[in-house]
């Protein structure tokens, strides 16, 4: 018997190693997109948080001026430099000429998708960098990486001739998705753990049973905790809810209350001296 379990258990471990293996390997993507010239400004671009409810994302931009147009190894521009990006960013950068670069937050709006499709939910954007230099445009070259573990994040580059452009899109991350599915299990397992319990309470001849009751309440409350621990913080009405922890919920409370009631008639009729 312990053999099984500890090859079951081995079996586990080793999957779990690969999955977080690649989604780890995924995580550490790059990529790049937009002109490869000498003379170019490279804009590293990183995803630090999806705003899911909000629908946007913060991603942290650090600029670094390459070849003729860099001084100090990159570290400041030889002339002013604007950076223009997508209708979808709240806000272009500007960067005063021979001045240290320093790292900026920009804000970028999402399309597509909703929330209450949590944890199957999936958005849009684009994601576009223009440099002007001295007034005259120069080649952008933007490196684009993820560092929100709950979301996966593609980008596909679009063609250009000095911008940098990329279509991104995001999706729940792998762990997320199994971590959720996983709790919808749970959720319908404790429904069914309740319903057996009941049906035994209600066609057996004992009164009320205090400990089963308080078993299905504790049962009832434990769930609705349960549930605030998905990663994410999602709204009430999605998918989760609507397949799983709803349903869950109402089959407990309606166990219960028939326990309840069916108890107390039993008890009252054993109660009750004989004619």
């Amino acid at each position: 018997m312990l053999i099984p379990i500890a090859g079951l258990i081995v079996v586990a471990v080793a999957v779990g190693s690969w999955l977080q293996f690649t989604e780890r390997q995924a995580v550490d993507v790059v990529h790049t997109v937009g002109s490869s010239a000498a003379d170019r400004v490279d804009v590293e671009a990183v995803v630090q948080s999806v705003d899911a409810a909000n629908r946007e994302l913060v991603l942290r931009v650090w600029v670094t001026p390459r070849g003729a147009l860099g001084e100090a190894g990159g570290a400041a521009p030889v002339a002013d430099l604007s950076l223009q990006t997508s209708g979808s960013t709240l806000s272009d950068l500007t960067f005063t000429a021979h001045e240290r670069l320093s790292t900026k937050d920009v804000q970028v709006a999402l399309t597509g998708g909703s929330i209450s499709d949590y944890p199957f939910d999936t958005y849009e954007t684009d994601i576009a960098f223009r440099a002007e230099m001295g007034g005259e445009q120069v080649p952008v070259r933007m490196l684009f990486s993820n560092n929100d573990t709950l979301f996966s994040v593609s980008a596909e580059s679009a063609p250009s001739r000095q911008e940098a452009v990329a279509a991104v899109g995001l999706s729940r991350s792998g762990s997320l998705l199994v971590f959720a599915v996983f709790m919808m299990v749970v959720m319908w397992a404790l429904a069914a753990s309740v319903l057996i319990g009941a049906w035994y309470l209600t066609t057996s001849s004992e009164g009320l049973v205090w400990p089963g009751l308080a078993w299905m309440a504790a049962t009832l409350f434990a769930l609705a905790a349960f549930r605030n621990t998905a990663p994410g913080t999602p709204p009430i009405g999605c998918v989760l809810d609507w397949f799983a922890f709803l349903w869950a919920e109402s089959i407990i409370a309606l166990c219960l209350v028939t326990v309840v009631v069916t108890g107390a008639d039993k008890a009252l009729h054993q109660a009750a001296p004989p004619p």
